[in-house]
């Protein structure tokens, strides 16, 4: 058999590659600009994790039965990810911003001739905490819709 047999493996891996992947147009329909990095960023829409997850359990689901335990684990597993997605990584990119920003005014308040200070300066201007880590409500919500959809669609192709 092997493991392009096993289905809900592929179905979560593809729902994170395309999940990923679609995250570029979607930041040029409403940025009008094209951003490569989404390809391996985090945050944005849709989230890959949720879709990740869902598209497992979906699998999952389909394959074993809702009454399994399999079902079970992959569910929990799921609402815990997404749950961490929306809260710890989120509010983890919202300080970054903060951090960045309080960094950001405190060296345009401070006057030196000191080339030690401006190296520093220059050292962290290189080095600022990412920002975009977590993800919103709606963006989850998205991931986990694509997930189910492409699990449940995947379907077709090993049965």
């Amino acid at each position: 058999m092997g493991v392009l047999n096993n289905y809900p493996l592929l179905a979560a891996l593809t729902a994170i590659v395309t999940a990923q992947l679609i995250k570029i147009p979607l930041h040029f329909l409403f940025h009008r600009e094209w951003d490569w990095k989404r390809v391996v960023g985090t945050g944005g829409m849709p989230s890959s994790h949720s879709a990740g997850v869902t598209a497992l359990a979906s699998a999952v689901g389909y394959q074993e039965g809702l009454d399994s335990a399999f079902f079970a684990l992959a569910i929990i597993l799921g609402l815990i990810v997404m749950y961490d997605a929306m809260g710890i990584r989120r509010h983890a990119g919202e300080q970054a911003i903060a951090i960045n920003d309080l960094e950001t005014a405190f060296d345009q308040h401070i006057e030196t001739d000191d080339p030690e200070f401006s190296r520093r300066q220059l050292r962290r201007k290189k080095k600022q905490l990412k920002e975009l880590l977590g993800h919103h409500p709606i963006e989850v919500a998205g991931g986990a819709a694509y997930g189910i959809a492409l699990g449940i669609a995947m379907h077709g192709l090993y049965f």
